[in-house]
């Protein structure tokens, strides 16, 4: 499948794209993405809130607390019935060990949090009490935070629960659990199994849904999406990615709708190439073209897409390929090529976005070192304000 060449304007700047390789376009951009002086970037003006942190008190903020003794991360928003719901991995040390189970809190406004309860249970014989607590191996449970799914009108959760010793264990399944009437959370069952996905699923224009799918084995086998949901919770099909574990070694994918319906998916690479790599479905999910690099730089970090209501697209990314610091917001007119890169927050380790899009505000959910659970409220007025350079914004001119 190609469905390329297209001709781009940009800025009233026409830009060839003869190879599915452009994804960040503009005056401002040098000629290698990766020479931008991210510290630089027009910033967006936010307003900001830590819902849940482990650290101990005092800590320095722009530093891990090894000495907490706790994670948060892989958080998720959503507004459903009147409220804000957000959710995290939260658990012994730090990332994913034995023992680590899900929470979740409520906000009124997206800026005022409830105290966090745990959605999930302990992980099976891995409490507290286990002599693997807190540990790395695979003798030990796990869940993880995996996000909100707002299907019929009720409100599920997702976790993955998997084997704790790496990533991931053979015993890998996807859970669903249902919001009850009593405000607690119960295990609905097993989604797919052998599976982990990185967010929840979006409604296809055939009425299907469709999220990404990673196998315990995916560093071999490649990253696939299911496409289904409609009958059951338990009902999909599995559709492989080809290249996505040769071309690169794709990780937590992200994918939004084009305006033709085409769908885009956006790759991580765990190569340490410092780019995003991006493939193409014109058949809603079921063959996809093979994973392409693109100039738009990474920090091999998670992502974050969304296309908005009035039809522009944003990406929440740690887009400096030499550490996930800062956190931008960036915008992109067709979902193909960005034109806007803006900072967020920084000056700290910061990943693990989520964004969403209520009333006239972004809300970005991240982890500050993977201790925090942090929110910024951006309002759209604010990000259409800010303009971009006219000429390349290189470290060398900046510094």
């Amino acid at each position: 499948m190609n469905l390329f060449p297209l001709v781009l304007t940009l800025l009233g700047v026409q830009i060839a794209a003869a190879e599915p390789s452009i994804m960040l376009a503009g005056p401002w951009v040098p000629p290698n993405t990766h020479d931008i002086d991210f510290a630089a970037l027009p910033k967006v003006p936010s307003e900001h809130v830590i819902i849940s942190d482990v650290r101990a008190k005092g800590s320095d903020p722009t530093k891990l607390d090894k000495k907490a003794g706790g994670v948060n991360q892989h958080n998720y928003l959503v507004h459903h019935d009147g409220q804000f719901w957000a959710m995290w991995s939260d658990g012994p040390g730090i990332e994913d060990r034995v023992g680590q189970r899900v929470k979740f809190a409520t906000s009124p406004d997206g800026l005022k949090w409830s105290k966090s309860q745990y959605l999930t249970p302990i992980p099976p014989n891995s409490g507290p009490d286990s002599p693997h607590y807190g540990t790395r191996t695979d003798k030990g449970m796990r869940w993880i935070s995996r996000g909100f799914w707002k299907r019929d009108g009720e409100l599920l959760a997702l976790a993955s629960l998997d084997e704790a010793a790496g990533f991931f264990g053979p015993g890998l399944e996807l859970h669903a659990f249902r919001l009850q009437s009593d405000g607690s959370w119960q295990d609905a069952g097993v989604v797919f199994d052998d599976t982990i996905n990185n967010f929840p699923p979006m409604k296809l224009r055939t009425g299907d849904w469709m999220m990404s799918r990673r196998p315990h084995d995916y560093k071999t086998s490649g990253v696939h999406f299911l496409v289904g949901g409609v009958k059951s919770l338990s009902d999909w099909q599995s559709y492989p990615v080809l290249g996505s574990a040769a071309e690169l070694k794709a990780e937590e994918p992200d994918w939004w709708i084009l305006p033709d319906n085409t769908l885009a998916a956006v790759f991580r690479d765990n190569r340490r190439s410092g780019f995003l790599y991006r493939a193409l479905s014109t058949d809603d999910g079921r063959t996809w073209s093979t994973p392409v690099k693109t100039n738009f730089p990474d920090a091999t970090s998670k992502i974050s897409g969304l296309r908005l209501r009035d039809g522009r697209y944003v990406l929440v990314s740690n887009p400096n390929p030499k550490k996930r610091d800062p956190l931008t917001l960036s915008i992109s007119d067709d979902g193909l090529v960005f034109t806007k890169m803006l900072y967020l927050v920084g000056g700290r380790h910061i990943d693990y976005p989520h964004v969403i899009e209520h009333g006239d505000s972004l809300y970005i959910a991240f982890a500050g070192g993977k201790q925090t659970v942090e929110v910024l409220k951006v309002k759209l007025t604010d990000v259409d304000a800010v303009k971009m350079p006219e000429k390349p914004l290189r470290i060398s001119e900046a510094k």
